[in-house]
This record gives C-alpha cells, structure tokens and sequence, in this order.
C-alpha cells in the first residue's frame, strides 16, 4: 500500500468547505438578528423616553401657565380664565420679558388622523387691550377651526383619547362648567383646577393621570 509522501497534508474536502461556509452564515444570520433587536429594543426604549419627558414638560408647562394667571383692569370681554369644554383659555404673565406685555395661552384636544392629540397654543405678547382682544379670539378659533397661522403656534403635548377639567370651589371638586351656571368666563377663579387625562394604551405611559393645581396665594405661591 502506498503511503502520503511525508509533509503533505490532506486539504479539505468540497462538502467540508461547504458545510463550514453554511455554519459561519448561519452564525452571520444570527449575529444580525442578535443586533438588529438590540437596536429596535433602544430604539423603542429611546422613544417611550422622550413621551414621558414630553408628557412631563407638558404638566409642568400647564402649571406655570396656571400659576402665572393674571386679571388686567378693563380688559372687557376678556377673563383671566375661560373654559367651554373644548378650550382652557387663560391670560398669563409673560414671565420671559414682562415689558412686551402678557400672553394669551390655550389647552385644547383635537382628533386627528393620529387619533386625538392634547395641544397648547401661546399668542405673541400683547400690549393692548384690542391686542388682547385679537389674541383671545385667535385662541378660540385655534380651539374649533384652526387655519395655517394658528397651528404655527401650537405644540402637541401627547396623545390623548379624553381630557376633562374640575374645579375646587366651596370646599368641593365639581365639574368645571358646572361650578358656574353659565360656563365660559370665570372672572373668580376657583381655589384649585384638577386635570384629568385619558392616556392611550400602548404608550410609555397609559390610562388615566390626574393633575391638580392650587392657587398660589392659598398654597404658598407653589402649585400642588
């Protein structure tokens, strides 16, 4: 029988070569998947990260505006505070520059193709009571049929299926337009406004958050 000659070595075989290229792809299959859900499972964490931070920004957002409510002599129609069940409209100090005037601020929610969407608009500073004026009905129009120039001034705070507004008056919370007969301005405020939100399942933070916030002069001058 004849034997190798010393020194040469066998090479691999065809089928050897195949099953190790089929191995190390598998191995790569594996290893992109591997990496592929590390990155969709940071993607998705990054994102329920920046909701909450939103939502946060939002609540803390809607307390400044509460907080820095103010009633300005002989300004007519308009009111410190105005809630018709669609819109919280308030007049609020501008605590960035307090010499270009005050700012008209809105709350409102708004069905989109998205689904419904808790929104807030802010005017420019007014200094006028017609300024104020205009300002007050932009908001309002904002609320039920907003054009190009109104949504320019909007910022979406978060989903949102339902939203509703208490009012802590006699020593009670009652449903915001109940607490006046009348509804629309509030020329007293209440003593405390409590925000309900009805979050969508599915988001970083879901069901129901409330809110509440009491006025200044009786809390110290910190909201609840």
């Amino acid at each position: 029988m004849n034997k190798p000659a010393p020194g040469r070595h066998h090479g691999f075989t065809l089928i050897e070569v195949m099953v190790a290229i089929t191995i190390m792809s598998l191995m790569a299959v594996l290893s992109w998947r591997g990496l592929d859900g590390m990155t969709r499972a940071q993607s998705q964490t990054q994102a329920r990260a920046d909701e909450i931070l939103t939502l946060q920004a939002g609540l803390m957002q809607w307390r400044a505006d509460l907080d820095n409510i103010t009633q300005l002599a002989g300004a007519g129609n308009v009111a410190p505070m105005d809630w018709d069940g669609r819109v919280l409209r308030v007049t609020r100090r501008n605590t960035t520059d307090a010499a270009q005037g005050v700012l008209v601020v809105a709350w409102s929610r708004r069905i989109t193709e998205a689904g419904g969407q808790w929104l807030r608009w802010q005017s420019s500073p007014v200094r006028t009571h017609s300024e104020l004026d205009q300002a007050w009905r932009q908001a309002e129009q904002w609320a039920q049929n907003p054009g190009d120039e109104e949504k320019k001034k909007e910022i979406a705070i978060t989903a949102l299926d339902q939203w509703q507004v208490f009012f802590y008056r006699g020593d009670a919370w009652s449903n915001a337009l109940s607490s006046d007969a009348s509804g629309g301005p509030i020329t007293v405020l209440p003593d405390g406004v409590r925000l309900l939100l009805s979050l969508p399942q599915g988001q970083a933070l879901g069901g129901d958050l409330t809110l509440d916030w009491i006025r200044p002069t009786l809390s110290g001058g910190k909201s609840a």
